[in-house]
């Protein structure tokens, strides 16, 4: 049997914990606070941070709502469950750093509840987290995969390749035939442990994000760059829109059930630059970006 107010309790408590420790990281501004209501039933709290000393924008994002029909992006693949009541409710988070050498990241747990209450209801988690670095640093991105695997471990050694291939495969731009950054977890319609282990497992992972993020954003926060690096970072948050308005089934779920829209379009970055036909020169770190990090790769084989 799922707890609904447990899992609520837990997603509020780590939006709490997430935001205090970022405000921590960037040192300059705080987080606004924007509660909401959803017209259709339920609402949440937008937290936005702009123009601070480490982050450009950070939004982290909980929402609690309900409705009578589950929208066609949460049926796709459970066709049996269109035309259900449901209730949804999740922490999601985008940060986008203005130092070209820390990366953008994004994490996003979730839960849903397809159904009448009495009536034995259909429960999954899903989420993950993922990095997108625009001039990597191999050792960081072999800490964050090793992050990953610990928080799948207690669960089965199955778990992390498994999440791991997933989030290849779901921050995919096909269009562009590359990986959005360098991946970490990636899951969905999770409740074969039973309530309370998936849940346990949504913890393990909510709690890891923050503990593998932090000490890359102190490690490459004071980085010196300039204007190329700045235009670099840029041009390659374009492939965060592209993404983001072409395949991410979070921001078709929020506008196809009638959320906020300010909130489900805050992950869009602040600023950003297209340049028609753009190609890095040849053995340059732009380079490097995409002929050894934007593909899928067995990151804990690399050390």
């Amino acid at each position: 049997m799922s707890n609904i107010n447990q899992v609520k309790d837990y997603l509020q408590s780590l939006q709490n914990q997430i935001v205090a420790e970022l405000e921590q990281l960037d040192g300059k501004e705080r987080f606004h606070r924007d509660a909401w209501d959803r017209p259709g039933g339920g609402g949440g709290e937008s937290r936005v941070l702009k123009r601070g000393g480490v982050f450009e924008q950070a939004g982290v994002n909980f929402s609690h709502v309900f409705g009578e029909q589950l929208p066609p992006s949460a049926t796709k693949s459970r066709p049996d469950l269109a035309g259900q009541g449901f209730q949804a409710m999740g922490v999601s988070l985008v940060l986008h750093p203005e130092n070209p050498y820390v990366p953008t990241t994004h994490a996003n747990l979730r839960f849903f509840i397809a159904g009448a209450e009495d009536e034995n209801p259909v429960w999954w988690f899903g989420g993950g987290f993922d990095l997108t670095p625009y001039y990597p640093f191999q050792e960081d991105v072999v800490a964050w995969h090793e992050a990953a695997r610990g928080a799948c471990a207690p669960f089965g050694e199955e778990r992390y390749p498994k999440y791991k291939e997933w989030c290849d495969e779901y921050f995919f731009l096909k269009h562009r035939n590359e990986t959005r950054g360098v991946g970490g977890l990636f899951f969905d319609d999770l409740n074969d442990m039973g309530f309370d282990r998936s849940f346990e497992f949504v913890r393990s992972v909510g709690d890891t994000f923050i503990k593998a993020y932090a000490p890359i954003v102190r490690k490459r926060c004071k980085h010196r760059y300039g204007e190329r690096q700045r235009e670099f970072q840029l041009y390659r948050r374009g492939r965060y829109v592209e993404f983001n308005l072409i395949y991410d089934r979070g921001t078709l779920f929020g506008l196809q059930s009638g959320g906020r829209t300010e909130s489900i379009l805050m992950s869009l970055p602040p600023r950003v630059r297209y340049e028609y036909d753009w190609r890095p020169e040849p053995g340059s770190p732009e380079e490097l970006l995409y002929t050894d990090y934007l593909r899928p790769r067995d990151w804990l084989e690399v050390r």
